[in-house]
């Protein structure tokens, strides 16, 4: 079924809009027409799953649909002093912060986040690059641990600050581009079912290139929103605040900010 979403609108938009989806970072940063049609899919992705509703769901798969190599993108194990002493601890003293617009913030650690009620789905996930992998991932759903630390009624977007800093390496947008990764959804997406903090893939617990100790599964949208080496977790009002104010490192550099498939 060819539906309006960032699939269908592959397939509808011609040439532009699949070089821009398979050609990776280099062809939207600084392309004016790339960037306009990226704008339009996005817009039209966004007005389209706001209709069929706020827990309309991806598809779910089976044990025999899982892929038998799940690629490792992006930051294959950050490099920084704080996230490498984390790491020779077994990530035992690591701690998610639940900060900003909240009435009672949360430091919770891993093995807390591990005794949590969990949900458990095998999805697709759709890199930009244009290429895909299907995986199990369990974790506590986002929703829940907003609901225990209790947002304020101006809480607009959820910000996730990562502990990967990408050096400025120029496949990753070059020397202006030093700055830790970081992703931003709405409460929408925040509290949709199907968005978890994943602390285990394929039933073991994450792996560093999978982005331990625990990364943002949020599967409605592409690979780049599903922020690993996740460290705190902002409520905001307005994304005015982090990098260039467009809600995520790629994002700052041309990249959609909703990203809907």
């Amino acid at each position: 079924m060819n539906l309006t979403t960032r699939r269908g609108l592959i397939g509808f938009g011609g040439a532009a809009a699949g070089g821009l989806l398979l050609s990776g970072c280099d062809a939207v940063v600084g392309n004016a027409k790339l960037k306009a049609v990226a704008q339009s899919a996005e817009a039209a992705t966004l007005r389209w799953q706001r209709l069929i509703g706020r827990n309309g769901l991806a598809p779910e798969f089976s044990a025999a649909d899982l892929s038998p190599n799940f690629k490792v993108n992006g930051t294959r194990e950050p490099m920084e002093p704080e996230y490498q002493a984390m790491k020779a601890e077994n990530f035992a003293n690591w701690t998610l912060a639940i900060t900003g617009l909240v009435n009672n913030p949360m430091a919770l650690s891993l093995a807390q986040l591990r005794s949590l009620p969990a949900r458990t789905q095998i999805t697709r996930h759709d890199c930009v690059e244009g290429w895909s992998a299907i995986g199990q991932w369990t974790g506590p759903q986002l929703g829940t641990l907003l609901k225990a630390a209790g947002l304020k009624t101006n809480a607009r977007y959820i910000v996730l600050r990562c502990a990967d800093n990408y050096g400025g390496q120029v496949s990753k947008g070059g020397a202006q581009s030093t700055s830790r990764y970081y992703e931003s959804i709405d409460l929408v997406d925040a509290f949709h079912p199907q968005t978890i903090l994943a602390h285990s893939m394929n039933g073991s617990p994450l792996s560093v290139g999978h982005g331990a100790p625990i990364r943002l599964r949020v599967e409605r949208q592409l690979g780049y929103k599903h922020a690993k080496y996740v460290m705190q977790i902002d409520v905001v009002s307005s994304l005015a605040g982090y990098g260039s104010g467009h809600g995520g490192y790629w994002e700052d550099r041309g990249y959609e900010w909703y990203a809907g498939i």
